[in-house]
């Protein structure tokens, strides 16, 4: 095994776009492992714990790009890091856009922009959000690590000055038909959304795509945005915003359960909006219904995206859902395939939304899981990297991520898992997620066909059979193709659903079905 490096002075990559360099040069024959980051001491730390080290690297400051790699042999590793400049020429980006490397340079030459995307470490992010607000520009902030009294301070601002500021940690939005960040290609149309969720925002909008209407605006919050601490400033400036915009008939909001202060400031204001307001707060308890027509309220993003599209058209027309008749005869084919003492569930998501939702639907079915997200009254994982009974991770979580490509970007880790639950005999079902969209992997089912096969050969070796539930979020306008994913998982024997609410669903009842005995009593 050789290892080596290359450091480049002033040059800057945003994550996103180094996430999928790295991942495309360790699918080389012979790579064994690559990062592409910027020289932050965070970063330098990450190096070293997979043993990249030195002085050259040591030197190296927040501007420069690192990029290193570990292979089999010194001819491969000058072949890739000799070739760096290829690599380095992918799109960072959604057709249509353009990197600059100053935001006086953007101005410059776009002059009449209103919006900036900020995808540099977090220590560094505040500043820069800070420089584009005095601007006069809007600013969607994919950075995380932000501290909290930064956000608030940009966010304080930002209101003064009529502006909003979408994160920190802002994965998806669509302005203008425009996707920013993790969003998928979907029609314009008469629903607004604002989503805390990134994943959430994409289900949504996927889903009323399916459903023959379309998004006029997706604003995304950043997840911490209706926390006590901050109070949902961006939340309700988007509401203000989507409120006054003409093409929008109908709001949806999405998000986890909000602080108690911030849900009691932002209910009444939610109430007041002179458009309907569908709103998801996934894993919530309590009941926010009103009678008020005008506000309702969904548990999950299938049943809010349903709502929006009913009101928007005025009509029952709904996202597209699977036949029930057909769920309950492929439940009980796989039921009857599995053997004795086959039991858990076992969720490996790309998806931290979806992970979450997840849990609700068990949950309200009364199966209880342990995550490294836990929902309330779930457990937490004492070692996320090992499941107990009844478990679903969210893989895209910093303990997953900290030193390795997002799970939507590369499934590597997700790869490995697989196989790893595979080895459970008790293990029944195996509840995944494929994400499609903008940034994400060009093919997100086809990494892990080889996984599904080996596991479900490797639960068969033993005498058992392993159910593969699988949910699809994307259309056929992504360039990944909606259709082409589903064919894909179906062939290799996985049951495959439009929606992550309509395969956990699936899950439940599948493993309430076990509880219950073969003769289903």
């Amino acid at each position: 095994m050789v290892t080596g490096c290359v450091i480049r002075k002033k040059e800057y990559h945003d994550s996103v776009f180094l996430m999928r360099v790295a991942r495309r040069i360790s699918e080389q024959k012979s790579v064994l492992q690559a990062a592409a980051l910027m020289g932050t001491e965070k970063n330098k730390v990450l190096l070293a714990d997979i043993g990249i080290g030195g002085k050259e690297i040591e030197a190296a400051g927040p501007g420069d790009l690192i990029v290193a790699v570990k292979a089999d042999d010194g001819e491969t590793l000058s072949a890739m890091l000799g070739n760096l400049d290829s690599w380095l020429q992918l799109s960072s980006g959604p057709p249509g856009a353009t990197p600059f490397c100053t935001l006086e340079e953007a101005l410059r030459r776009q002059p009449h922009s209103n919006l900036v995307v900020i995808s540099v470490p977090g220590e560094y992010a505040a500043r820069e959000a800070r420089r584009s607000l005095e601007r006069g520009l809007n600013v969607f902030l994919f950075s995380d690590h932000v501290p909290v009294k930064d956000e608030l301070a940009l966010k304080e601002y930002a209101r003064e000055k009529g502006l909003i500021v979408m994160g920190p940690d802002c994965g998806t939005a669509l302005i203008g038909g425009k996707g920013i960040g993790f969003a998928n290609a979907v029609r314009r149309g008469p629903i607004g959304v604002i989503g805390a969720s990134g994943t959430g925002v994409q289900e949504f909008t996927t889903l009323v795509h399916h459903s023959g209407s379309g998004i006029s605006h997706a604003i995304g919050t950043g997840s911490r945005d209706l926390a006590d601490e901050i109070g949902g400033i961006s939340l309700l400036s988007a509401l203000g915003s989507l409120e006054s915009e003409p093409q929008t008939k109908v709001i949806a909001i999405l998000a986890k359960p909000p602080g108690k202060r911030t849900l009691a400031n932002i209910l009444p204001k939610i109430q007041a909006c002179s458009k309907p307001v569908v709103a998801c707060f996934l894993g919530e308890t309590k009941n926010f219904q009103q009678e008020d027509h005008s506000f309702q309220v969904a548990r999950t993003l299938n049943e809010a995206a349903a709502a929006a599209v009913q009101i928007a058209a005025g009509s029952e027309k709904l996202p597209i859902l699977a036949e029930p008749q057909v769920s309950r005869i492929r439940l009980q084919g796989e039921k009857a395939a599995m053997k004795p003492g086959q039991k858990y569930i076992r969720g490996v998501f790309a998806g931290g939304t979806f992970c979450y939702q997840s849990q609700q639907i068990l949950r309200d079915a009364g199966i209880r899981v342990s995550s490294n997200i836990p929902l309330e009254g779930n457990s937490e994982l004492p070692n996320p990297h090992s499941s107990l009974k009844h478990t679903l991770v969210d893989m895209g979580a910093d303990e997953f991520t900290s030193s390795c490509p997002h799970p939507m970007i590369d499934s590597s880790q997700r790869r490995e898992r697989i196989l790893a639950e595979a080895q459970d005999p008790e293990i029944a079902v195996l509840l995944l997620d494929f994400i499609l969209g903008f940034n994400a992997s060009a093919d997100p089912a086809g990494e892990l066909l080889q996984a599904i096969t080996r596991a479900k050969e490797e639960v068969g070796k033993r005498g058992g059979f392993l159910c593969v539930v699988a949910s699809v979020c994307g259309t056929d306008e992504d360039f990944q193709g909606f259709a082409k994913q589903v064919k894909l998982l179906q062939g290799a024997g996985a049951v495959v659903f439009p929606s992550n609410a309509q395969s956990a669903a699936f899950c439940a009842a599948l493993i309430q079905s076990l509880q219950e005995g073969p003769d289903g009593r």
